[in-house]
C-alpha cells in the first residue's frame, strides 16, 4: 500500500491511529476491569454493592466471557454492513457511554454500564485489529512488526489504566475511577476522529456487502435483539427480574462450549476436508484445550488473585499503601518486558534446527503458568496463619504467568493461522475466540470458591488449579508424541486463503 500520510515509526502512517485508538479503549477497558469484583464485593458504606464473592466472580466470569463472545458477532456486522470504521467508531462512542453509566453513583444502572461495555467492545476490538492488517499489503514485510507495535499500545494502555483507575478508586472512589475509563476513552475517539484519514480507506467499506433485502433483514434481526436487551435491562433495574449469577454462568459455559464443539464437529465432518486437512484440525484441537484451560487459570487475576491482594497481602511501602488494581500491571509491565526476549529465542531455537511443536509450546506455557499457584499455595498458607503476606508473591505468580502467556498465546494464533484449512481459516479464527470466552467464565465460577471469610480454604484451592493445569499440560504434551506429524501435514495445503480477523495476542481480550 502506498501511503500518502507520512509514516509512523516507519509503519503506514495509519497504525498511527489505530495504535493510539487501541491505547486508551484498553485504558478505559483494563482500568474498569480491575475494580469490577472490588466493587461488587466491597460494602455498601464502602461505596460496593456488597454481593458475595461467588455472585461477583460469577458475574466477572460472564463478563469477560461475554466481551469475547459479542467479538463474532461485531466483526460480522463490519464485514457485511458497516465496515471496519464506522464499527470501531460506534464501539467507542457505547464503550464510553457505558463508563459514563458506571460513573453515575447509583447501583441500579450498573449491568446497564456492563451490558453497554460488552456490546461496545465486541464492535471495536476484532475490528480496529483486523484494520492493521488491511495497511499493508500481502507483500510487505512490516506486517509482523506493525503487529508487534500495535500489541505495545495495548499493554501501555492496560499499564496506563491500571495505575489512573487504581489510583482514583482509592483517593477519590469508584465512581470517580469508572469516570477516569469514560474519559479515557473519549481521548481514544477524539484522536481517532482527528486522524482518520490516515487510515486512507482502510475499513471504509465491507468487505462482503450484502443484497438491500438482506441488509433489511439483518438490521431488523440487531434491531430485535437490542430491543429485547433492553427490554431485560429495565426489567432487572425494576427490580422484576432477578437471576442466580453463578447458576447463568454454568449454564453459559456449557452453551458457549457446545458452540464451539458444534461449530468444530461440523467443519471436520462436513467440510470436504481431505485427510491431512483432519488431521491438521485433530493437532489445532489440542491448542484450543490448552488455551481454554489456561485462560482458566489466567483469569484469576482480576478476580481471586485481585481479593487476595486487597485482603491478605501488606500493601504499605513507608506511609503509602499501593492501590489493590497496581499489581494487575505487572502482567503488562512483564509482557513489554520479555516480548523482545522470547521473539528472538524462538527466531534462534529455529536457527540451530529445534522448533517444538505448537502442543509442545502450548502444554509448556499451561505448566508454567500453573507453577504461578504453586507460588500462591505457599503464599495462601501464610495468609492462613493470619500474616498479611509480602508484594512479591502476587509480582512472582504474575510473572510466571505472563512466561506461560507468552509460550501459548501468540503461538496458539498462529496455530490457528496455519493448521486451519485455508478455506476456514476465518471461520476458525473465530471459534478459537470461543475458547477465550469459555475460558473467562470457568475463571470466574472457580473464582467463587475463594471466600475471603474461609481463608483456610485457599491453600488447597490453588494447589487444585495448579495440579489439574499440570496434569492437562503433561496430557497435551503426551498427545503431541503423535499429533506433531500432523501439524506437519499443513505445509501440504495449498488451496487459497481468504481474508481472516486478525486477533491481539492477548485476550483481553481482545493483552
Amino acid at each position: 500500500m502506498n501511503s500518502k500520510t507520512p509514516d509512523f515509526l516507519g509503519h503506514p502512517g495509519g497504525l498511527q491511529t489505530l495504535f493510539f485508538t487501541e491505547m486508551w479503549e484498553r485504558m478505559s477497558y483494563y482500568g474498569m476491569r480491575a475494580l469490577l469484583v472490588l466493587f461488587m464485593t466491597a460494602s455498601i458504606q464502602e461505596q460496593g454493592l456488597g454481593i458475595t464473592v461467588a455472585s461477583a466472580t460469577a458475574i466477572y466470569g460472564l463478563y469477560t466471557g461475554f466481551v469475547y463472545f459479542m467479538g463474532l458477532p461485531g466483526g460480522w456486522i463490519a464485514d457485511r454492513l458497516i465496515g471496519g470504521q464506522k464499527a470501531v467508531w460506534y464501539g467507542g462512542l457505547t464503550i464510553m457511554t457505558g463508563h459514563i453509566v458506571l460513573a453515575i453513583p447509583s447501583n441500579y444502572t450498573f449491568f446497564v454500564g456492563l451490558i453497554l461495555v460488552v456490546l461496545g467492545t465486541g464492535l471495536l476490538k476484532p475490528n480496529i485489529g483486523a484494520m492493521v492488517g488491511q495497511l499493508y499489503s500481502a507483500q510487505d514485510s512490516r506486517r509482523d512488526a506493525g503487529y508487534t507495535l500495535y500489541y505495545m499500545g495495548i499493554n501501555i494502555g492496560s499499564v496506563i489504566g491500571y495505575g489512573v483507575c487504581g489510583y482514583l478508586q482509592v483517593e477519590k472512589g469508584y465512581h470517580w475511577a469508572f469516570g477516569a475509563a469514560a474519559v479515557g476513552m473519549a481521548i481514544g475517539l477524539i484522536q481517532y476522529r482527528a486522524t482518520l484519514h490516515k487510515l486512507e480507506g482502510a475499513g471504509e467499506k465491507p468487505i462482503l456487502e450484502m443484497s438491500p433485502k438482506a441488509q433489511k433483514t439483518s438490521w431488523a434481526v440487531i434491531g430485535a435483539f437490542l430491543v429485547g436487551l433492553i427490554a431485560v435491562a429495565f426489567l432487572m433495574i425494576s427490580g422484576r427480574l432477578t437471576f442466580n449469577p453463578v447458576t447463568a454462568a454454568q449454564y453459559t459455559a456449557l452453551l458457549i462450549t457446545a458452540v464451539f464443539l458444534a461449530y468444530y464437529a461440523s467443519v471436520f465432518l462436513f467440510g470436504d476436508l481431505s485427510g491431512d486437512e483432519k488431521r491438521s484440525l485433530g493437532a489445532l484441537f489440542l491448542v484450543c484445550i490448552a488455551s481454554i484451560c489456561f485462560w482458566a487459570g489466567f483469569e484469576q487475576a482480576g478476580s481471586s488473585l485481585n481479593l487476595f491482594g486487597r485482603d491478605y497481602t501488606d500493601r504499605l511501602v513507608g506511609t503509602f499503601e499501593i492501590p489493590t488494581a497496581w499489581f494487575q500491571s505487572a502482567n503488562s509491565i512483564f509482557i513489554i518486558l520479555l516480548s523482545p526476549f522470547f521473539a528472538a529465542l524462538w527466531v534462534n531455537l529455529g536457527k540451530r534446527m529445534i522448533t517444538p511443536s505448537y502442543g509442545i509450546k502450548c502444554a509448556a506455557g499451561l505448566v508454567i503458568m500453573a507453577t504461578g499457584f504453586i507460588v500462591m499455595f505457599f503464599a495462601a498458607q501464610l495468609a492462613a496463619s493470619g500474616l498479611k503476606v509480602a508484594p512479591y508473591w502476587l509480582v512472582a505468580t504474575y510473572f510466571l504467568h505472563t512466561v506461560g502467556e507468552l509460550c501459548l498465546s501468540p503461538v496458539a494464533l498462529s496455530a490457528v493461522s496455519k493448521l486451519s484449512p485455508k478455506r476456514f481459516a476465518g471461520q476458525m479464527m473465530g471459534v478459537f475466540v470461543l475458547t477465550y470466552s469459555i475460558g473467562n467464565v470457568v475463571a470466574g465460577l472457580l473464582a467463587g470458591n475463594f471466600d475471603p471469610e474461609n481463608v483456610d480454604q485457599m491453600p488447597n484451592l490453588y494447589l487444585q488449579i495448579a495440579f489439574f493445569s499440570i496434569a492437562i499440560g503433561i496430557v497435551i504434551a503426551l498427545f503431541t508424541l503423535k499429533t506433531r506429524k500432523w501439524e506437519k501435514l499443513a505445509n501440504n495445503f495449498t488451496d487459497e486463503v481468504p481474508p481472516a480477523k486478525d486477533v491481539d495476542a492477548k485476550p483481553q481480550p481482545m493483552n
